[in-house]
C-alpha cells in the first residue's frame, strides 16, 4: 500500500535536511584527529635552546680578558698547570709545561699583532733561556706536529661554539664535582666525519669564563679565581731563526760500531 502523497513528501523533505548534515559531519571530522600531531616536538626546542645558551656563553667567553691558571689532566693520567692568559688587546699566551719533546720541554704558545709564536721554555729537556719562533700570521693554524692542543678551548674553538651552522649537537649536561657554571655535552652530527673541535663536556661561568674541558686532549679544570687581564701579552723571549719544538721526543740515535760484538 503506498504512502499518501503529503506523507511522502514529508519523508523526502526530511532526508533532504538530514542527509546533508551527515554528509557535513562526515567531512570535518578526520583534520580533528589531526590537529593533536601539529604541535612541534619539545626535543628540538630543548636542543636549540641548548644551543642557544651555550652560543652565547662562547661568546662572552671570546670577550673575556684575563689571566688564570687551569689544571690539565692528560689521556696518561699525568697532571700539570696550565696558564692562560687572555689580553684586553685580544693578544693571548698559553705557557704548557712538558708540551713538546715528549713531555720533557715546556712551550708557550702566544698570538700577538706581529704573529702566532711558539716560545720554548726553559725546562729539563731544553735548558737555556726562553726564545720563541713565529709560526704563522696571527690567526694562523699551530701545525698537528706541534700542537699541545690545550690553547684550543681558549681560541679558536670558541667561534666553533657560536657558529650555529657547525655540525654539532648540543645538550645541556651536569657540572662535575667542584665545577662551576653550566656545562654542555658537544657531540659531532652523524654527517660530520671530520668535527671542527674535539666533542665532549664544555662548561663556562655566565661571564663567558671557561671553567672545565672534557675532551680527547684530557681534562682542562679552573684551579682558582681569575685575574685582571694585562694591556697585551709579552712573549717569553726574543723572537730567533730556529725550528719550534716538536710535540714528540726526538729519536736517539744509535752508536755505530760502537760496542763489543
Amino acid at each position: 500500500m503506498h504512502a499518501p502523497p503529503r506523507a511522502a513528501r514529508r519523508l523526502t523533505g526530511a532526508l533532504s535536511v538530514l542527509l546533508p548534515a551527515l554528509l557535513a559531519a562526515c567531512t570535518t571530522d578526520p583534520p580533528a584527529t589531526v590537529n593533536p600531531s601539529t604541535p612541534p616536538d619539545p626535543a628540538p626546542a630543548g636542543a636549540d635552546a641548548a644551543w642557544d645558551e651555550l652560543a652565547a656563553l662562547a661568546a662572552a667567553a671570546q670577550d673575556r680578558h684575563f689571566t688564570a691558571r687551569y689544571i690539565h689532566v692528560g689521556a696518561d693520567g699525568s697532571a700539570r698547570d696550565v696558564t692562560v692568559v687572555s689580553a684586553e688587546d685580544g693578544s693571548w699566551r698559553i705557557d704548557v709545561p712538558g708540551g713538546a719533546l715528549g713531555g720533557t720541554a715546556d712551550v708557550s704558545i702566544a698570538a700577538t699583532s706581529d704573529g702566532l709564536f711558539q716560545c720554548g721554555l726553559p725546562s729539563a729537556g731544553r735548558p737555556g733561556a726562553a726564545t720563541c719562533v713565529r709560526l704563522g700570521a696571527r690567526d694562523g693554524v699551530v701545525p698537528d706536529r706541534l700542537d699541545p692542543r690545550v690553547q684550543h678551548p681558549f681560541t679558536d674553538w670558541l667561534a666553533v661554539l657560536t657558529d650555529r651552522r657547525s655540525p654539532l649537537v648540543i645538550s645541556a649536561a651536569s657540572p662535575p664535582v667542584g665545577v662551576a657554571g653550566r656545562c654542555f655535552t658537544v657531540e659531532s652530527t652523524a654527517a660530520s666525519l671530520d668535527p671542527p673541535l674535539d666533542v665532549g663536556v664544555y662548561c663556562f661561568e655566565a661571564d663567558g669564563t671557561p671553567t672545565h674541558v672534557r675532551a680527547a686532549l684530557g681534562t682542562l679544570t679552573l684551579a682558582g679565581p681569575v685575574g685582571p687581564a694585562p694591556a697585551t701579552v709579552a712573549l717569553a723571549g726574543p723572537v730567533v731563526d730556529a725550528e719550534p719544538l716538536g710535540r714528540e721526543a726526538p729519536a736517539h740515535e744509535g752508536s755505530v760500531g760502537g760496542g763489543t760484538p
